[in-house]
């Protein structure tokens, strides 16, 4: 009893040294989706550990095994590896999402990709995304889902650009054997191009003109012969 007790001892001084790191922050944060692609926590994992080996001298195969499962599910995490156990169903996914505030729709393009229209460009960013993917938590792991956001009310091709992210990743990043799937017609880094060329030309068009102008008033002010 006395290698049980020192075991619970140290496994609950850990969990609260973690819970206490974590405490503020959570406290004052809005609710956020669930992060993966984080480095192991060293106290967890220590935690883990001595919560093991204290099953293990005591013959409680049952908390050993949910505790090595525990730490599997921590080296998924931070391996971006989505559990394939826990898939998150299309149509339920879809229904919650279009029930997100400033979402109007939304619709799967592929199993991994969820498109969502918003209406108006104030709902086109990622905390729009961050709600949708609290939404689906219920439903699996949310690592398998992309979520991208187009304004349905844009008028111009700028505000047409799509804005995508993994659920549990920063923008950019993929789940483990992913490929973040590009939803613009026009990359915005070729409109943006784009744009600059035709800002010279109309600058160089602008000057020529100008000098053109500068020119013909030179011309019109010579004396005649």
């Amino acid at each position: 009893m006395t290698v049980l007790r020192a075991c619970a001892l140290a496994v609950a001084l850990l969990l609260t040294a973690c819970a206490d790191r974590h405490a503020p922050a959570a406290a004052e944060a809005a609710p956020r989706p669930q992060q993966a692609g984080q480095p192991l926590d060293p106290l967890t994992t220590a935690a883990r550990m001595v919560a093991i080996r204290g099953a293990a001298v005591m013959g409680d195969q049952d908390a050993v095994r949910q505790q090595m499962d525990a730490m599997s599910h921590d080296l998924q995490r931070a391996m971006r590896l989505p559990d394939p156990a826990r898939r998150i169903a299309a149509e339920p996914a879809r229904q919650l999402a279009a029930a997100v505030d400033g979402v109007s729709s939304a619709a799967w393009v592929d199993p991994a990709n969820l498109l969502a229209m918003v209406d108006g460009a104030q709902y086109r960013d990622h905390a729009t995304i961050d709600r949708i993917c609290v939404a689906l938590e219920p439903l699996g792991d949310t690592l398998w889902v992309n979520v991208h956001l187009q304004d349905r009310q844009a008028g111009d091709g700028e505000g047409l650009d799509i804005l995508s992210r993994n659920c549990q990743l920063p923008p950019g990043e993929s789940a483990f054997g992913q490929h973040q799937r590009r939803m613009n017609v026009v990359e915005p880094a070729v409109r943006m191009a784009h744009q600059t060329t035709t800002a010279k030309m109309r600058d160089a068009q602008a000057r020529k003109a100008e000098d053109d102008r500068a020119n013909a008033a030179a011309l019109r002010n010579i004396p005649e012969m």
